[in-house]
């Protein structure tokens, strides 16, 4: 072992063996494919580094130490081994073997627990522990032997990585979105342009998206709120053919580097929403991350929701910290000029007045030499170990032992699905007769609801008892009042209901206990938009106000809601097709640790079939061309957004700040 500086104390090989180690705990590693390592070649290392810099790795295979310390010198942060350049050159075809794999078809996704990481790599220089950039490789190794044209790569790492923007800077063909902890360009890189406005050069202006931490200690809701402000409708509008993540875990909670406050199940929803694109199409390498607990349980969270397990409840306060606030407004302003999902939002510059006035300049005259060098107290290690063991049971749940359950009814298309479907025994008629008339007499004033109600309660049932973990029932959306009011009545005490499509809408939202949200095409007669329900009219949307509606309100409001059930109902006069749908499904899987309920009135079996196959976890339908939001619909959610983002704190990054601006 040669180590010339404490800054590489924690770059350690245990960062892949506690993680390993950890997957095998939740028995995870025998549920993944595994793929060999292979060393990368030299012109696949090529793609993007220059000769130059090649020669110079190669050459240190067989250098002493003092001639190892002295070609460390010339770099930032990076320390030669004698067997660097060959654990470099693995976790470059480690990389490319997933790329392969999930092109290739054999896997949908992956993960590739690869070091040395790679994201401050330059063209020509080792940087920050890094010697060749793996995923900018990953990505122009795609572009030229699959014909790629739009990649995605998302830096979730604590460190800006400026290799791989320096890279792609002037590439349109690759979008660059890193957060990072930034502090006014005091945290290492310590580099200008680390900060929102480097949006690219030439052509590549608008694909590279920095969202700058200007202070320690983000958390859940800091990094929900940047993917549905800022990353989610531009990636959405970019539209990429592969997604590659630099996944650094030096921004959950715990670390030595980024101390910030996310636990460890906030990756598992930032996965979740990425699978999403690119027809799920999905590699996710590791970079940093260096408190071994809060890493490896950070990856256990990353590869279940890659295998398609349901998402855990995302913890703490669903409340963005006003410097978050600030920054995602400034990239949003940023970006304002590039992209059509921003072009109609109300954006403008604000001043970071939050965090400027805590400028720790005068504490660290030279912060570029303080790359990596903060090592928290073994004291404050062993309290966060101890914090996330806990924590960790907590959100634990016991998966459900059938994924979607549906009911004879539905059994036309359960054979057309990409895995089977639960089909569920109806209830007694007398059993249902006998629970109408003590509970929900009311609410049935039709014998087709009645008739409907043997299958949707069966169903039902299956979910909130958790032995299924979601389900889907044809049946009339009158039979949906009834629903709601048996899932408050067994104990859940926040259920979101989503109505898609023209219908009266009845359940009682006073005592908070539901929230509705509809989509429609018609007002609802004598329902104004309140606490606990809300209308949004959607004419012909053809994924372009959707999106809007979508990710700039109703996610941030379910996620403010963090409802125990989602209930989903599809009725007559839709002014969403199967794919918005469906989308509509996914996304909304991250909540309620995946228990949703659909009922569906429509008969049509494609899109039966197609919310079925959301249920189950098959990737979204492809949207085709991205069609930008009406001016009036963005406009009427900015008034929502602004009406109500004290009550739902998620809206606040977006639009205009009550009492700030």
């Amino acid at each position: 072992l040669l180590i010339f500086s404490p800054v590489c104390d924690i770059e350690v090989p245990e960062r892949l063996s506690s993680s390993y180690e950890q997957l095998k705990h939740y028995c995870l590693v025998e549920r993944c494919v595994h793929m060999p390592a292979r060393e990368g070649s030299e012109e696949e290392i090529l793609l993007v580094h220059s000769m130059e810099h090649l020669e110079v790795a190669k050459s240190t295979q067989t250098m002493n130490e003092e001639e190892l310390k002295r070609v460390s010198e010339n770099y930032d942060a990076f320390f030669f081994h004698p067997n660097t350049y060959r654990c470099a050159r693995l976790a470059v075809g480690a990389t490319l073997q997933l790329v392969d794999a999930v092109m290739s078809g054999k896997v949908c996704n992956g993960m590739a627990l690869v070091r040395p990481p790679g994201h401050h790599s330059q063209r020509s220089a080792a940087n920050g522990f890094c010697l060749f950039n793996n995923v900018a490789i990953a990505a122009e190794y795609a572009k030229l032997k699959y014909g790629l044209q739009r990649i995605l790569i998302v830096d979730w790492d604590v460190h800006h990585g400026q290799g791989t923007q320096y890279i792609f800077e002037e590439d349109p063909s690759v979008l660059y979105f890193s957060w990072h902890r930034y502090e006014h360009q005091e945290f290492w890189p310590s580099l200008q342009e680390s900060d929102y406005d480097a949006v690219g050069l030439g052509k590549g202006k608008g694909f590279n998206i920095n969202l700058p931490w200007n202070k320690v200690g983000m958390g859940n809701s800091d990094y929900l709120a940047a993917f549905f402000h800022v990353l989610l409708p531009i990636a959405f509008e970019f539209d990429p053919e592969l997604v590659l993540v630099s996944s650094g875990y030096d921004s959950g909670i715990g670390d030595p580097e980024g101390q910030m406050n996310a636990t460890p199940e906030v990756f598992a929803h930032l996965t979740h929403f990425l699978m999403q694109l690119a027809n799920g199409k999905l590699c996710v390498i590791l970079e940093g991350g260096y408190h071994l607990k809060s890493l490896s349980e950070s990856v256990c969270m990353t590869v279940k929701t890659l295998l398609g397990d349901p998402i855990p409840q995302i913890t703490g306060e669903m409340t963005p910290c006003l410097s978050a606030i600030e920054s995602i407004q400034n990239v949003r302003a940023a970006h304002k000029p590039y992209w059509k999902s921003l072009m109609y939002e109300d954006t403008s510059f604000l001043q970071n007045l939050s965090t400027k006035s805590h400028s720790l300049k005068k504490d660290n005259p030279n912060p570029s030499t303080e790359h990596e060098s903060k090592i928290t107290s073994s004291d404050e290690t062993v309290k966060v170990e101890r914090f996330l063991e806990l924590h960790m049971k907590n959100i634990k749940f016991p998966v459900p032992p059938i994924r979607t359950a549906t009911s004879p009814h539905c059994k036309g298309s359960a054979h057309l699905l990409p895995v089977p479907v639960h089909l569920v025994k109806e209830m007694d008629k007398t059993e249902i007769k006998t629970l109408v008339s003590a509970f929900y007499a009311d609410l049935v004033k039709e014998d087709e609801t009645l008739l409907s109600l043997g299958s949707t309660l069966a169903i039902l049932d299956k979910i909130l008892k958790r032995e299924v973990c979601n389900g889907i029932a044809a049946s009339p959306t009158s039979s949906v009042p009834v629903a709601l009011r048996h899932s408050v009545r067994f104990g859940f005490q926040r259920v979101l209901c989503i109505f898609v499509g023209d219908m009266d809408i009845t359940p009682n939202t006073e005592d908070g206990r539901i929230l509705i949200i509809h989509i429609g095409t018609k007002e609802q007669s004598g329902k104004a938009s309140s606490r606990h329900f809300f209308s949004f009219l959607l004419k012909d949307a053809k994924g372009n106000d959707f999106f809007s509606a979508v990710l700039g309100f109703i996610l941030p409001v379910a996620y403010s809601y963090q409802p125990n059930l989602t209930v989903i109902a599809v009725g007559p006069n839709r002014s969403l097709g199967k794919s918005e749908i469906s989308l509509l499904f996914a996304l909304l899987q991250g909540l309620a640790e995946s228990r949703i309920f659909a009922v569906i009135e429509d008969t049509d079996m494609n899109l039966m079939q197609s919310i079925a196959k959301a249920l189950v976890g098959a990737s979204a339908p492809h949207f085709g061309v991205y069609v930008p939001p009406t001016q009036e619909k963005v406009d009427k959610i900015k008034i929502l957004r602004d009406q109500f983002q004290q009550e739902w704190k998620m809206l606040q990054c977006s639009g205009k700040l009550s009492g700030f601006i």
